[in-house]
């Protein structure tokens, strides 16, 4: 957790702007009313033009601080397909993804403030250190003063630091982890959270930075941010329910690149 003050402050973030034309995906309004960053696709695993603007200009009038969300090409899959990339590929394709969101975040008088890439992208920059260098390389190229939201521990974390970008230690609140410290597969029993599992592992993150394991191993999550999945059916009501929990236990919510937090 960070801060400027004696005060614990922790940003709590979602993934948002994912609908796309006639598909609806959650409810990215409300779910702004209770986070306090916005981790927005930028149209390659979901996303549209129209539906990312919309977003943008919902977290700037709300102070929500923009990440892009960069991930694989994959409409279909929704990014969350392993993909074999060329690692220049990759790279240039990270770039193209930020870059437009940096765009649209200018368009609506509001700018990107970090990048946190989405799905197998992400899980793959966590143990994968030759696609971690490419999604480093991307943003030192593009923009190096913009932060990378990664796993706590992650072979991402060290790529990015080494590289000498800042890095934003991410938990997840709905998600559970392996004794690894890793995040259990999607389809594995105790992989996604039920909505008071998610709350209280959410504030245990915030106060303790520790949770437990499906296998029930106690293993450290130390965090800068927690992040809840604007997909999930329950969002809205989660993110404020989280919000409630963490800052009734005396932690302040705050944005990456707000000045309070990241």
């Amino acid at each position: 957790m960070g801060g400027g003050s004696n005060i614990a402050t922790i940003d709590l973030n979602a993934d948002l702007g994912e609908s796309f034309g006639h598909y609806s995906v959650g409810d990215d309004a409300a779910v702004l009313e209770a986070v306090s960053s916005a981790n927005i696709a930028c149209g390659f695993h979901a996303g549209d033009p129209h539906g990312i603007r919309t977003v943008c200009r919902l977290a700037a009038g709300r102070g929500v601080s923009i990440g892009a969300h960069p991930g694989y090409r994959d409409l279909v899959g929704f990014g969350r397909r392993r993909i074999e990339y060329d690692l220049h590929e990759l790279t240039d394709e990270v770039i193209y993804q930020v870059a437009a969101l940096q765009g649209i975040a200018a368009s609506v008088g509001d700018r990107v403030r970090y990048v946190k890439p989405h799905g197998a992208l992400y899980n793959a920059i966590a143990v994968r250190e030759d696609e971690a260098r490419a999604v480093a390389r991307a943003i030192t190229e593009l923009d190096d003063g913009l932060p990378l939201m990664v796993l706590h521990g992650s072979v991402a974390e060290r790529v990015a630091r080494a590289s000498g970008l800042r890095t934003v230690s991410e938990a997840f609140a709905d998600r559970g982890y392996t004794a690894h410290g890793t995040l259990a597969p999607r389809g594995a029993p105790g992989a996604i959270l039920p909505a008071d599992a998610a709350i209280a592992q959410a504030v245990r993150i915030a106060i303790e930075g520790r949770i437990a394991a499906i296998d029930g191993t106690e293993i450290e999550v130390a965090a800068d941010s927690i992040c809840l999945h604007g997909d999930n059916p329950q969002a809205v009501q989660l993110a404020h329910r989280i919000r409630a929990g963490i800052e009734a236990a005396g932690v302040r919510i705050a944005g990456i690149g707000s000045g309070a937090s990241g």
